[in-house]
Parts: structure tokens; C-alpha cells; sequence
């Protein structure tokens, strides 16, 4: 594991943006399953002691990821992404609201747009995610976000460290 892999995380209130960069010491083609898989998101993108549950994944234009973030004791927290676009190995966009276990969306949500790039064996991912509202906005850093986003790219280093090696 390098410890000198870029990781810029930005929050941008009067646009209602965050904007992430970050490196990791993995190849393109891993990095980007580890981010369109449902058996490899959810083995990262839970910061701990919470867990994450893919109900239902499409990935493709349309198509649908339906998951929760579980918490020790079983509290749930739905969302549902709907892909918007597909490049493959390089870039996707997806719609994300908060919801319920019943998929009924509750608005306002956010445009997620990943980047992906590869030099010298470290992956880049820059990922834009402009909210509909500020109050969306601050919903999200009150349930903790920042620090649960952070948490969750810990565990996906960790992960494509495993995966790397098989």
C-alpha cells in the first residue's frame, strides 16, 4: 500500500457539490468492478460497523441499484441509484436518492458523476456529486457522510490490496 496516493475531498456549498479525487495503487480494470459489482461494493462501501446490502443491481443506461446501509443492530437506510450513463472502464453517471425499503424515493437526490483513469499502475477516480439542494446537501453531512465516505475508501484500498493479490 503507498502511502502517497492523492486524496482530496471537497465540499462545495454554494454550489451544492462535493468533489472527490482520489488515487489508488490498483489496475483500471479492478478499480472500476469494485465500483459497478454488487458483490464488490458491498464488501467496502459500508464504513464500519455498518454493512452494505444490494437488494437488486442492473448496471447499464436505465438500469438500477437498489441497497441499504445496515447498522449493527439492523437499522436499515435505503437508497436506490439509476445509471444515467456508461462508459465503460472510464466513466458512469447515475441518478441517487435516499428511499425506503419499498423503493418509494424521497427527493430531492444527487448526480454522481466517476471518472477513471490509469498511469503507471495507480487508478484515478474523480467523482463529482452535485445535489438538487443544499438541505440534501447538509442531510448528507449530518448522517455523516464525509467521515463514512472516508471510512469507505479505506476499505476499498483494503480490498483491491486482497483482490491484487489472487
Amino acid at each position: 500500500m503507498k502511502n502517497d496516493l492523492l486524496f482530496d475531498f471537497t465540499l462545495d456549498k454554494p454550489s451544492k457539490t462535493v468533489f472527490i479525487t482520489r488515487e489508488f495503487d490498483a489496475a483500471l480494470p479492478l478499480v472500476w468492478d469494485a465500483f459497478t459489482k454488487a458483490e464488490l461494493l458491498d464488501q467496502w462501501v459500508a464504513p464500519k460497523p455498518w454493512s452494505a446490502r444490494t437488494k437488486h443491481m442492473n448496471f447499464e443506461v436505465g438500469g438500477r441499484r437498489f441497497y441499504a446501509m445496515v447498522s449493527p443492530e439492523g437499522q436499515e437506510r435505503w437508497s436506490v441509484q439509476e445509471f444515467t450513463s456508461i462508459t465503460p472502464k472510464t466513466n458512469f453517471k447515475m441518478y441517487n436518492t435516499f428511499s425506503d425499503e419499498n423503493e418509494n424515493r424521497q427527493l430531492p437526490g444527487s448526480d454522481w458523476d466517476y471518472n477513471f483513469s490509469e498511469q503507471n499502475g495507480i487508478t484515478k477516480v474523480k467523482i463529482t456529486i452535485v445535489n438538487e439542494s443544499l438541505e440534501r446537501l447538509e442531510k448528507m453531512i449530518e448522517m455523516g457522510f464525509t467521515e463514512g465516505f472516508k471510512m469507505s475508501i479505506d476499505n476499498l484500498e483494503k480490498l483491491l490490496e486482497t483482490l491484487s493479490q489472487k
